[in-house]
Order: C-alpha cells, then structure tokens, then sequence
C-alpha cells in the first residue's frame, strides 16, 4: 500500500505531550490508516471508511467494540 501523502495527525486530547497516542490518517481515498506515535516506521494498520467511523461512534457512544 502506498502511504505517501498520507497527512498523519494526533488527537487534540493526547496525554503526555502526544507521547502516548496514536496518530491516523484519513485523508487517502477508501483507507483510515493507524499507527503509534512514538514508533513511526513501525507497523501500520489501515481500515475501511465504514469500520473506522463504527469504530469511532462506538467510543463516542460507550458502546466500544461490543456487537
């Protein structure tokens, strides 16, 4: 998977200074890319659009990964 142009950002609630986070990006067509913070040529986990937005109300709404 190409990841160049990928615009990588962190969640304006970060703890510690954004050490302890992980940072996404979204702006690539059809994937929402994953990665921690503090290892950046680490792994990469990406997602569909429809799995990370379930993902995200799910932490929203208190409901996790619960199905």
């Amino acid at each position: 998977m190409e990841l160049t142009g990928a615009r990588w950002r962190k969640s304006t609630r970060s703890g510690n200074g954004g050490a302890s986070c992980v940072e996404v990006a979204d702006n690539l067509p059809d994937v929402v890319l994953v990665r921690d913070s503090k290892d950046r040529s680490g792994p990469v986990l990406s997602f569909g659009p429809t799995a990370w937005s379930r993902f995200v109300t799910g932490v929203v709404d208190g409901t996790g990964l619960r199905s």
